[in-house]
């Protein structure tokens, strides 16, 4: 959500006009015999106060909200047009006002060439001007008033008295007190963990920072009240395509210096008595959530501040300087740099200070926004398959909550999602808007000038090819990863380059899978003298170094590396080696057998040997038994190591699902099984996004509904298998069995192993439990009971 407002709209600057010169007018006596009238609407806000300029401009606004600047000769001439003066009688008026010669050739010139292209006098023939406001790229559109201007002045005038000077130093001195208590004593872990354990409490806090926003801009108006201005409309609007709250305080250029500033931070001052609000309530109710709104209103007056955008701190420095146009001052300041254009009329417009530091502003912003660009342009293929990844996850989450009737977790991945597209659109909107206004001044400037025009062709189809090399895909367009540092260099500095070996052999051991003739993509950084780079075109011979198992990282721990699966088992093993690293492993298998003896085997390990890592295993394994099984011992395992861990997170989860059926499932039975199995994969595909309790959490979820396939309306009392080497038993087909295990460990490094091979004999269902910092329990594999038992949580040690 954006906050502006419209103190400072784009003003146009008119140029001053020689009182005097001859008129370029036909006809003198005619011209002035004509009856001049303003356009409707119009305000007259004189001279500015504390200007910048070396002339203090005076201000106009028009009925559309636009505010032009005027030289002091026009405005001169327009506050001598009353609608019953000839331009005869406003020359008068006007050489009387500025002790000059002005006669009515002049005012016809001075109307005809400025005053009415800019909208401030109506026709000749009495019909008001066809108006056009200027358009910046950055501005608020599609405006809705919410607030037109007598209700605004009547709904902030209680809030005046809060400017009170004791009331400003005590609501100061306690949101310092406030925010340094919060950020630096209580922090906010508890209050993000509270809010996002409740979503219900999440989209409290969003509400209450989007009511903030609306509260931001009563603070601007309160503040002009204060000052003795009077505010406008206020409404909301679309800032590129973001919602945005904005405030009418035009008036409060005809105010001083002071009473600007007091305006522009009157919605900061506003922020921080929503936070002492916001504290007061959290002494009372002890609710931790409630922390992040008074966080929210500090990152909000942290966004406010930068002078880059038309936001708060963009107009006190406008209002500091009295320059209230800055973005129309970095042509000319630009200008003005060179020796040859020093001493131009235009660059000496300000005083030597406000030069000085308009000058400093404009060598700070026109750098960044233009290196801001360049790394939107070019990195806006990354950005947008990053969106699509994010905004398949959330997706998938909000499917979920959706149908688990979770309504508060709807809202809150609905925020989300908005929260993800929101910023890729924006960036769309704002290259468009970008190329269109380029290209629309291009040829504005370049019509009827054939020469120009070329030149700039050119220059487009040198852009159109710099866009194509930085756009051409290589390989594909990957999401941006959580090692990808992001910095600057990283822009033009890598290069991929596709190899072909056309080795005689393959590399031996695991490696094989890089074959002779195979075509690899690899990123590179090329020293600047390279004479040449390999294309594909022009391939060079290059020596690639491939480990023997690329597949797997280094073995550091103290105990040998578990065996791999054999036939129908499943295993997950996540290894974290590297720094900073995480790395989950996700194995879902679906398994049936029509073996007289079942021993499938299924099994998660995490290590972990790095400094601040993770290493998260997930294995779900659901065995079919078809038919009649004289044995069944089924292994689940689950193993979390750290070795040597600073900070380090490791967790491992198995779990197990074993069903007895009369015959393989058929028909509708075996659809609706592939389409939950299809669900399980898309699930473990994203499984990243979850918490290790949402993970065991869902997967008992699919447990269940598996079993309501496969199995039919329970018997009134199922049979429990007999024991391991009886012969002639059975199995009977209603007898699902859940093994599940789960581990984890800390930094301390021990392990906690928890590992079941169960006979066939009936055993109690295990209860749920916890297994944090090394320790475990046996969990038995209940094959043969009526019921399956509910799946541990993992208890990774912080």
């Amino acid at each position: 959500m954006t906050t502006l407002d419209t103190s400072a709209a784009p003003i146009g600057t008119v140029p001053a006009q020689s009182a005097g010169a001859p008129s370029a007018a036909a006809g003198g006596d005619a011209a002035g015999a004509s009856v001049l009238e303003r356009a409707a609407d119009l305000r007259l806000l004189g001279a500015q106060r504390g200007s910048g300029y070396r002339v203090p401009p005076s201000l106009v606004q028009r009925a559309d909200g636009q505010v032009v600047q005027l030289t002091p000769l026009l405005y001169a001439v327009l506050c001598a047009v009353d609608g019953s003066r000839t331009e005869g009688e406003v020359a008068a008026e006007v050489s009387s006002r500025v002790s000059r010669a002005v006669v009515a050739e002049d005012v016809h010139a001075l109307a005809e060439r400025q005053l009415r292209p800019l909208g401030l006098l109506k026709r000749a023939d009495g019909s008001e001007p066809a108006v056009r406001k200027a358009n910046p790229l950055l501005a608020l559109r599609f405006r809705y008033v919410v607030s037109d201007p007598r209700r605004t002045r009547r709904l902030t005038a209680p809030f005046a008295v809060l400017f009170h000077p004791a009331a400003v130093v005590a609501v100061t001195a306690g949101f310092a007190a406030v925010a340094y208590w919060v950020l630096f004593i209580k922090g906010l872990a508890s209050a993000a963990s509270q809010a996002f354990a409740k979503p219900g409490m999440l989209l409290a806090v969003f509400a209450i920072t989007v009511a903030s926003a609306g509260f931001h801009e009563f603070g601007h108006a309160a503040a002009l009240r204060r000052g003795g201005g009077m505010p406008g409309a206020m409404g909301a609007g679309l800032y590129m395509v973001w919602p945005a709250f904005y405030t009418d305080v035009t008036d409060s250029y005809r105010l001083g210096r002071g009473a600007r500033l007091r305006t522009d931070l009157g919605g900061l001052y506003f922020n921080a008595l929503l936070a002492l609000a916001t504290f007061g309530i959290w002494t009372l109710v002890r609710w931790d959530g409630l922390l992040l709104v008074i966080a929210t209103q500090i990152l909000q007056m942290l966004r406010q501040l930068p002078p880059l955008l038309r936001f708060d701190g963009y107009h006190v420095l406008a209002d500091l300087t009295g320059v209230p146009d800055l973005y129309h001052r970095i042509g000319p300041t630009l200008a003005g740099l060179w020796p040859t254009r020093w001493r131009s009329p235009q660059a000496r417009a300000l005083k030597p200070w406000a030069r000085a530091v308009v000058t400093l502003w404009v060598l700070l912003v026109v750098p960044l926004l233009l290196m801001t660009a360049l790394v939107m342009i070019v990195t806006l293929p990354r950005i947008l398959a990053t969106a699509a990844h994010s905004l398949t996850v959330q997706s998938v989450l909000l499917a979920a909550r959706w149908g688990h009737g979770d309504w508060a977790g709807v809202g809150a991945k609905s925020l989300a999602v908005a929260a993800i597209a929101l910023p890729a659109l924006g960036v769309c909107y704002l290259l468009v808007r970008l190329v269109r206004q380029i290209v629309g001044g291009a040829l504005r400037k370049t019509m009827g000038k054939p020469g120009k025009r070329a030149a700039a062709a050119v220059a487009a189809l040198a852009v159109i090819a710099a866009l194509a090399w930085a756009w051409w895909p290589r390989g594909e367009y990957r999401p941006i990863q959580p090692n990808e540092r992001g910095v600057i260099q990283q822009i033009a500095a890598p290069t991929s380059v596709s190899y072909y070996f056309s080795a005689p052999a393959a590399p031996p051991g695991p490696a094989a899978a890089v074959r002779p003739g195979a075509r690899m993509t690899a990123t590179t950084v090329w020293p600047p003298d390279a004479r040449q780079r390999p294309t594909p075109g022009h391939p060079q011979l290059v020596m690639v170094l491939i480990p023997r198992d690329p597949a797997k990282p280094t073995w550091v721990f103290p105990f040998n590396r578990p065996a791999p699966p054999g036939p129908g088992d499943n295993q997950s093993m996540a290894i974290a080696t590297r720094d900073g690293s995480v790395v989950y492993d996700v194995a879902f298998a679906l398994v049936t057998t029509t073996k007289d003896t079942v021993l499938n085997g299924n099994e998660a390990y995490a290590f972990a040997s790095c400094a601040h890592c993770a290493a998260v295993a997930v294995s779900f394994q659901v065995v079919l038994i078809i038919g009649d099984a004289h044995a069944i011992a089924p292994k689940n395992v689950s193993a979390a190591v750290a070795y040597n861990c600073i900070s380090c997170l490791t967790a491992a989860m198995a779990i197990q699902l074993d069903l007895s059926l009369p015959a393989a499932p058929q028909g509708s039975t075996a659809a609706q099984l592939a389409a939950l199995w299809q669900q399980v994969r898309t699930f473990g595909k994203h499984i990243s996004a979850y918490s290790l309790t949402e993970i065991r959490a869902q997967l008992q979820r699919y447990e269940r509904q598996i079993e309501q396939i496969l199995q039919p309306p329970a018997p009134a009392s199922p049979t429990a298998v007999p024991s391991t080497g009886s012969p002639g038993s059975t199995a009977p087909s209603s007898s699902p069995g859940s093994s599940p295990a789960a581990t984890g460990t800390g930094a301390n490094g021990t392990p906690s192993t928890p590992a079941s091979e169960s006979p066939t004999s009936p055993a109690p269902s295990p209860q749920p439990s916890d297994s944090p910092s090394g320790t475990g329990s046996p969990t038995p594999d209940p094959s043969g009971t009526a019921a399956p038992s509910s799946s541990p949580a993992p208890a990774p040690a912080p």
